[in-house]
């Protein structure tokens, strides 16, 4: 997205500004989207745009649609849909609902581009945030579905929180489906929001449920458009802490978010997303930390070790474990190191070993021993202590 358009946004979404959307005309080109009126900063700013990048959608459109159709937002509302070379027939669905959706009083602005090959999620969404006109941006995917009070409740929060990302609970469809990841969706406290950045489940207010006002996107966006496999929801998300923005989970459930194989998520791979952590772990916390200690003197642990800058390897006093056997080994000896001698870091009992910590224990995985051990120690998450996996 230009300055220029960032700029030429910024004059479309004044505060005092509630006059309802002007009406969009289709052009003949059978693609593209054009406001009445020549310039895109005549067109009256919305309350919200419901901003959805569509690619082969077209077997839950029908789902999603008729739930955005039923949101009981009484605000200005308008759907901007940006499809990203899609082989199927989502267009045709998505102009199937304009009817409804207009006569419900939401504005409906599509649009697409001509290459044959899809130009990835984070150009889609640029696209649909372009063309859009909304104060505030209810981020949807089109395999998901919102339950009716959605677009309310997170814009009432996003009037209190206007530079937080807004998320909300959520249903996992099919259910049952990533089951771990789905709890600890629904469960992380308000203040883990900001401490729990660093695990790999990813942002902690995942992306299908993000709401914000366009002032804070514009001040912390666009999103990455490289492409297929570039995570741009957790570097979006990065970028938005590292510029002072703030988090917040609606305690609703409010959409239902659908599992399946063809999602975007999985052409990331593990270690594109393992070094986005690690580069923000060391920038935001190692950096200030004289010393500290890696929980976890097995695989996770000692990857973690070997990914550090030379500064922050030189800054692990010890690994510590619950494992008898590594604790007798008595250390860890780096052994790809150019150094002579070769670093060797000792392996201490839990107990033994001090904060502050970098855990590399899976959440939600040893029957809560992990989280027993941690409150034994009668720690602060965020001060004492960082999960990493």
């Amino acid at each position: 997205m230009s300055s220029g358009l960032s700029e030429q946004r910024r004059d479309g979404v004044s505060e005092t500004d509630m006059n309802p959307p002007m009406k969009r005309l289709r052009t003949a080109g059978g693609g593209t989207e054009t406001p009445r009126g020549e310039q895109l900063e005549e067109r009256s700013a919305v309350d919200v745009s419901i901003v959805m990048p569509v690619y082969n959608a077209s077997c839950w459109l029908d789902e999603c649609l008729q739930a955005i159709l039923q949101q009981d937002f009484t605000g200005s509302m308008e759907l901007s849909v940006f499809d990203d070379a899609s082989t199927d027939d989502s267009r045709k669905v998505v102009e199937g609902w304009r009817e409804q959706l207009e006569a419900r009083g939401i504005s409906v602005v599509t649009s697409s581009h001509n290459s044959a090959q899809p130009r990835g999620v984070g150009y889609a969404k640029n696209k649909a945030i372009s063309q859009s006109c909304g104060k505030y941006l209810c981020f949807q995917d089109a395999d998901d579905v919102m339950l009716p009070q959605r677009v309310r409740l997170q814009y009432e929060a996003s009037l209190l929180h206007p530079n937080s990302l807004i998320g909300c609970r959520v249903e996992r469809l099919p259910e049952g489906s990533t089951e771990r990841y789905t709890r600890w969706i629904n469960t992380v406290a308000q203040e883990q929001l900001l401490t729990q950045v660093y695990t790999s489940h990813g942002p902690t207010v995942v992306m299908p449920t993000w709401f914000c006002s366009r002032n804070w996107f514009l001040k912390v966006g666009p999103f990455d458009e490289g492409g297929k496999g570039v995570p741009e929801d957790l570097i979006f998300f990065y970028q938005s802490l590292r510029q002072g923005g703030g988090l917040s989970r609606v305690s609703q459930c409010l959409l239902i978010y659908r599992y399946h194989e063809k999602a975007t998520t999985h052409s990331v791979t593990e270690e594109t997303i393992w070094k986005l952590r690690v580069d923000f772990l060391q920038e935001r916390v190692l950096s200030q930390w004289e010393s500290f200690t890696i929980w976890n003197a097995g695989k996770q642990g000692r990857k973690l070790y070997r990914c550090l800058s030379p500064t922050n390897q030189k800054k692990v006093k010890a690994f510590c474990d619950v494992d008898e056997n590594k604790i007798k080994k008595g250390f860890y000896t780096y052994e790809e190191s150019k150094e002579i001698p070769k670093p060797k870091i000792p392996i201490l009992h839990y107990k033994d070993a001090s904060a502050p910590f970098i855990i590399c224990v899976k959440l939600d995985m040893t029957g809560g021993v992990l989280e027993e051990n941690l409150n034994s120690l009668h720690l602060k998450e965020g001060t004492d202590y960082y999960h990493f996996n």
